[in-house]
């Protein structure tokens, strides 16, 4: 592309875009992605118990974990033992007769504080617990 200035030289524009660094940036950030995203969906890790019996969750539901630390997390966040039954009130979209709670326990976990857990959720109106398994491999 070119054009007349008034003192009637002849100039021209730089009609180019220089993507390379563009490319560049796109590449690394896609890079980024890929290596991050398995660590980001895999949450926390806890080998449950197997069971002949097993349901299949279809909805995002509340759960509860307890890592083979004996490691408490509400959801995927860290909870201490003792701010549970008032963190289930505040998040309650339903009454708490009507909520149901998961709860996911590793299988090396003590059943000391497997029932602590369990206690605590109870406190706070929920009486539906539904624990987590596994289907056992044939």
């Amino acid at each position: 592309m070119a054009f007349t200035t008034s003192n009637g030289r002849t100039r021209t524009a730089m009609a180019d875009i220089n993507i390379t660094p563009l490319v560049d940036v796109v590449l690394v950030l896609l890079l980024i992605f890929m290596l991050t995203a398995p660590v980001l969906q895999s949450g926390i890790q806890v080998a449950v118990p197997k069971t002949r019996t097993v349901n299949e969750l279809t909805q995002q539901r509340t759960v509860i974990t307890i890592n083979r630390d004996s490691q408490v997390f509400l959801d995927d966040a860290p909870i201490n033992i003792a701010d549970i039954p008032a963190r289930l009130k505040a998040i309650a979209t339903v009454p708490a007769a009507q909520q149901t709670i998961y709860l996911r326990a590793d299988t090396h976990v003590n059943f000391g504080d497997f029932a602590s857990v369990m206690d605590a959720v109870k406190q706070s109106g929920v009486t539906n617990i539904s624990i987590v398994t596994q289907p056992l491999e044939h």
